[in-house]
Formats: C-alpha cells, sequence, structure tokens
C-alpha cells in the first residue's frame, strides 16, 4: 500500500506496519502497536505499555478490538 495511507480493519496488515486499537467500540484509537507477523487468521503485534510490559500479542484478524492500520512512509 502507500506509505502514509491509512488501511481499514478489513485489509490485512504487513509487518512493520501500525495497528490502531479502540478498546471501547468508537473510532477513536486508545493504543497502538507494531504489525510483527500476521497469518491466515491472526496478527501479532509487539506492544508497550501492555499489562505494564513491551510484549507480544496475538490477535485475530476479525477482531473488533482493531479499527485499522497506518502504512509507515519509509524511505
Amino acid at each position: 500500500e502507500k506509505p502514509g495511507a491509512w488501511l481499514s480493519a478489513d485489509v490485512t496488515p504487513i509487518p512493520g506496519d501500525i495497528v490502531f486499537f479502540s478498546w471501547d467500540g468508537d473510532d477513536n484509537p486508545e493504543h497502538v502497536g507494531a504489525v510483527l507477523h500476521v497469518d491466515d487468521y491472526n496478527v501479532y503485534t509487539i506492544e508497550g505499555n501492555s499489562s505494564g510490559r513491551v510484549t507480544v500479542n496475538k490477535y485475530p484478524l476479525t477482531s473488533d478490538d482493531i479499527i485499522g492500520y497506518g502504512v509507515l512512509a519509509w524511505q
């Protein structure tokens, strides 16, 4: 995808994309993480401030908590 683009939650991200989460179901993100890996069903993320530490988490690609992805403008 185009660098600097916003991708909706129904698009499959790639490693390096930023994942935006909304825990309360609205369109305003409360948390972000970096996409580490994607398989057929899940996105694996690296997140800070996750239970007070940096950790790898796994979410279904269809998770209602994911509101979209950001594509970094790499040079």
